[in-house]
């Protein structure tokens, strides 16, 4: 079956060193994992707890952001609420037009990238700048996140460094290396960061209990977000919440060690009001979360952290690269989210997958973000999607198992199969599974006889 995940993944392998390089690359990031892992005893207790806690919040949802929402008020944080993609962008801009802001200074949020926030602004004249050096990177080059937690990590130094010099960030021609080409980053953000009218920053956690909003970094560009500009802007979804302190500390030992192999982010800030002169705006977004709570069979997927753990393990975003997914967010969370936002346009991505379920033992929420993606796979037939030669493939297997006569002659006349040359059976357009495969060979004697062999 030729999907459009296929098509793109066939793109990005033809550079078979870079492909080997980004494979290698995120294979490093589940090693760090698993040596974190190891080196806690209580791992998997600390695994449950995580769902545990998710699962409750989830299911005391409105309780909790109540008691979220009225501790923010109780400081005098302006709290907003955004049904969709569209209140939650109206919102901003209109925060952002009361103020007379004419740049906004942001950290990494997959949430204004979900709600395609930036270009919205910039239609309305606001000028974005992204202040995560993979974003800042990706902003310049007109691409997307590759990857959530790393969303640049696609790019070699070398592509940075000859895009810096075009831009003007960079002045020695030909340096590339990354300590001189984050310097100069950082230099080049400076005066974003003086000029900006306001600060916008996603949300990793909200606690329920006091108020906070969490926002973990390694660059400390959210701190100066928020600590430069008049008017810090928060955006979060409303899955993002912990009940309090206890809850947090469990998320924050997981986070890190899960998505980059670190014990822990270099910055941790907790944000429960806006300094003296400041004002602060927390917009609270559902975009249709609410719905997946609904959802018996994958309301799961809220209780996503958003480490990128899944990705990192996945044999085939590690082998295809982010681009080659429909949906934004590239991966078995990707692909989960994607079916939810809109399964007629995102279904396809549910082939990227080898049901191998690593993902699943990884993920520090136990999502189990594979296992999800195999029940997505049983609702093809209602969408419409079901491939027909599978179908057809599954009848014929079902007939063949179904009965024992006929599996029996199929097994002794399968050695057959083994004269017949690749160059036959493995047409693309015919047998889409025989390219870069070669023909299995079968036995001369089936596992059946040589046991009835044995028996005699």
């Amino acid at each position: 079956m030729s999907t459009i995940h296929s098509k793109n993944a066939e793109i990005f392998n033809k550079d078979r060193a870079k492909t080997t390089w980004h494979d290698q690359t995120f294979w490093a990031l589940r090693e760090k994992h698993d040596n974190m892992a190891k080196q806690l005893p209580e791992w998997e207790e600390l695994r449950s707890h995580a769902s545990d806690i998710k699962r409750h919040t989830i299911t005391h949802l409105a309780d909790y952001l109540e008691k979220f929402s009225a501790n923010l008020e109780s400081r005098g944080v302006i709290v907003h609420w955004a049904a969709d993609a569209s209140e939650f962008n109206e919102t901003v801009l209109d925060i952002l037009k009361s103020h007379n802001v004419s740049k906004m200074v942001k950290s990494k949020s997959m949430l204004t990238e979900e709600c395609e926030m930036n270009p919205y602004l910039e239609k309305h004249g606001i000028d974005v700048v992204e202040t995560d050096l993979g974003e800042r990177i990706l902003q310049l080059l007109h691409q997307k996140p590759s990857h959530i937690v790393v969303p640049a990590s696609h790019l070699k130094r070398e592509e940075v460094g000859r895009m810096f010099e075009k831009e003007g960030i960079s002045k020695e021609i030909g340096n590339y290396d990354p300590t001189y080409l984050t310097r100069c980053a950082r230099y080049s953000l400076r005066k974003e960061f003086m000029d900006a009218g306001a600060g916008m920053t996603g949300c990793n956690f909200g606690v329920a209990d006091t108020g906070d909003v969490v926002v973990c970094t390694n660059e400390g560009n959210a701190d100066m977000s928020t600590s430069m500009p008049k008017l810090h802007i928060v955006a979060m979804g409303i899955e993002k919440l912990v009940p309090d302190y206890d809850s947090l500390a469990v998320f924050h030992r997981l986070l890190c060690r899960c998505g980059t192999g670190q014990p822990t982010t270099s910055f941790t800030s907790h944000f429960r009001q806006a300094r003296p002169g400041a004002e602060m705006h927390v917009v609270i977004v559902d975009n249709g979360r609410s719905d997946m709570i609904a959802d018996k069979e994958h309301w799961q997927t809220l209780k996503c952290i958003r480490c990128g753990a899944c990705m990192n393990t996945c044999p085939v975003y590690r082998r295809s690269g982010g681009y080659s997914y429909t949906y934004f967010i590239p991966g078995p969370i990707g692909v989960n989210l994607g079916m939810f936002h809109d399964p007629q346009k995102h279904c396809e991505n549910l082939s990227a997958c080898s049901l191998c379920l690593s993902c699943d033992n990884v993920c520090p929420a136990e999502v189990a973000p594979g296992s999800q993606i195999y029940l997505w796979r049983q609702s093809l037939e209602a969408l419409g999607k079901a491939n027909k030669m599978k179908k057809i493939m599954s009848l014929g297997m079902s007939a063949l198992f179904n009965n024992p006569p006929l599996y029996n002659a199929a097994l002794k006349f399968a050695p057959l199969a083994n004269m017949v040359p690749d160059s036959i059976t493995n047409l693309g357009h015919l047998n889409p599974w025989g390219v870069g495969h070669s023909n299995p060979e079968f036995a001369k004697k089936s596992f059946r006889s040589l046991w009835r062999e044995g028996l005699k």
